[in-house]
C-alpha cells in the first residue's frame, strides 16, 4: 500500500495522518513535497500520526529527520504520535530514538507545542525494558 498523507488543524497544529507505508521511493519523495507545501503555508508545527503506518524503513525516519530539520529552520518543529512496537524497532536500530520528540497520542504531541499545557511522551525506555527478557530465577 503506497503512502496516503490526510491532513488536520488541531489548535493551530497542522496534524498528518500517515497510512500505508514510509519506505525508500515514492513515499519518501511524497512526503517531502507535501512538507515543503506546508512550510510555504507557514505551517511549521506539524504532528505526524504514525497509528496507521504498517511499514517504515531507515530511508523513512530519515525523511522524518529531514522534516524535523526543515521545521525548525521555518521556526516551527515536528512531533510524532502513536507508534507502534515496529516502529520503535526500526528507530532503534538506527539509533535514532533520542532524536524526536514521540507522543502516546495526537493530544499529546499537540500539547508539546503550547507552552503551559503538559505533554506526556512516550517511553522509549520503558519499551526497551518490555522488549529485554528477564533473566530466569
Amino acid at each position: 500500500m503506497p503512502l496516503e498523507i490526510a491532513e488536520r488543524e488541531q489548535e493551530g497544529i497542522e496534524i498528518l495522518d500517515l497510512k500505508g507505508r514510509l519506505t525508500f521511493g515514492e513515499e519518501d519523495l511524497q512526503l517531502r513535497e507535501e512538507l515543503e507545501r506546508l512550510v510555504r503555508e507557514k505551517k511549521t508545527k506539524v504532528v505526524m500520526d504514525l497509528d496507521d503506518l504498517h511499514q517504515i524503513d531507515s530511508t523513512g525516519f530519515g525523511t522524518l529527520l529531514f522534516a524535523m530539520e526543515t521545521l525548525r529552520d521555518a521556526g516551527g518543529g515536528l512531533a510524532l504520535a502513536s507508534l507502534k512496537p515496529a516502529h520503535i524497532e526500526v528507530l532503534m536500530k538506527a539509533r535514532l530514538e533520542v532524536a524526536f520528540e514521540i507522543f502516546e497520542d495526537d493530544q499529546g504531541a499537540v500539547n508539546s507545542f503550547i507552552p503551559g499545557r503538559v505533554a506526556a511522551r512516550y517511553d522509549v525506555l520503558e519499551f526497551v525494558r518490555s522488549q529485554t527478557p528477564k533473566p530466569e530465577e
